[in-house]
């Protein structure tokens, strides 16, 4: 199970709680902490983020359909099948070769789970709610992604209400692919901002 020092910082009244419940089931043996763990990474990883995947594709894919997400992204994902919680406002931010977004909850770890799953545990770290703001270029350093220069990054600040998906730009040498193949080059990490979708060469190696 995750230790308290991966959060970046105290845990919440909830996560103490949580803590406290999975320690005793764990004691008593109703509980495998691999097996939880096991759980949680596919939600974070694999489950949620195919969703996101799906919405990327079609819209790499379906020009009316990129540009309904432009124009009503909560619309054009509701058409899909992923629907939040009543209220929440989907809104989608595409990726140029000249201008980059990155997502982040500055007061606490709003996310949006329909198309992404669990938020991972760094999303909801103070250093990077913190250091997203104030220095992005270096926290896309952190994660591997080195930008032009001259290319300017935008961070949007979700809250209850906005969440934000990140349309990457897609990769060079996709063109005639379909969108289940164009989803496998979709990661969690690149409709967050902190990463890029990727290559052709990546998925073949």
């Amino acid at each position: 199970m995750t230790t308290d020092g991966e959060h970046g910082g105290e845990l919440s009244d909830v996560e103490l709680r949580v803590r406290a419940l999975e320690s005793i089931l764990t004691e008593k043996g109703y509980v495998d902490p691999a097996a939880v763990d096991a759980v949680v990474e596919a939600y974070e990883t694999r489950i949620g983020p195919r969703n996101g995947a799906r919405v990327v594709a079609k819209a790499w894919t379906d020009d009316g359909f990129a540009q309904w997400l432009r124009d009503d992204a909560t619309a054009a994902i509701s058409s899909l099948g992923f629907t939040g919680r009543q209220g929440d406002t989907m809104v989608a931010v595409e990726n140029t070769p000249s201008e980059h977004h990155m997502v982040v909850c500055t007061l606490c770890s709003c996310y949006p789970w329909e198309v992404l799953g669990l938020p991972p545990v760094w999303y909801k770290s103070a250093p990077f709610r913190s250091r997203a703001v104030i220095e992005p270029r270096g926290v896309l350093a952190d994660f591997g992604v080195a930008l032009p220069e001259d290319a300017e990054i935008r961070i949007w600040d979700s809250t209850a209400e906005t969440r934000f998906l990140v349309l990457p730009l897609r990769p060079d040498g996709t063109e005639g692919w379909s969108e289940e193949q164009l989803a496998e080059l979709v990661t969690r990490d690149s409709m967050v901002g902190t990463g890029l979708a990727r290559s052709p060469d990546e998925t073949t190696a």
